[in-house]
């Protein structure tokens, strides 16, 4: 697995954003002010984004997962 940091062309992952958040234009209020990442297992599997709010607070303002099959662990805690 790998998690990247996506600095450009973040509408590219709007498919999925839209899981996590259904409305495109609240996704438009945070998307270019907050840090995105990207979590890859060969193909992508989660993205989310984070924003600073101020005064030390940081908000997790997205995070989808793409629906994987029983058994594949991917949505369970690391040990």
């Amino acid at each position: 697995m790998k998690i990247e940091q996506v600095r450009r062309n973040r509408k590219q992952f709007l498919d999925l954003l839209l899981a996590g958040d259904e409305q495109e234009s609240m996704i438009e209020t945070y998307l270019d002010r907050g840090d995105m990442f990207v979590l890859y297992d060969r193909d992508l599997v989660s993205v989310c984004v984070v924003t600073h709010e101020g005064g030390g607070i940081y908000a997790l303002k997205n995070i989808a997962t793409y629906e994987e099959g029983p058994g594949t662990g991917l949505r369970r805690a690391a040990p």
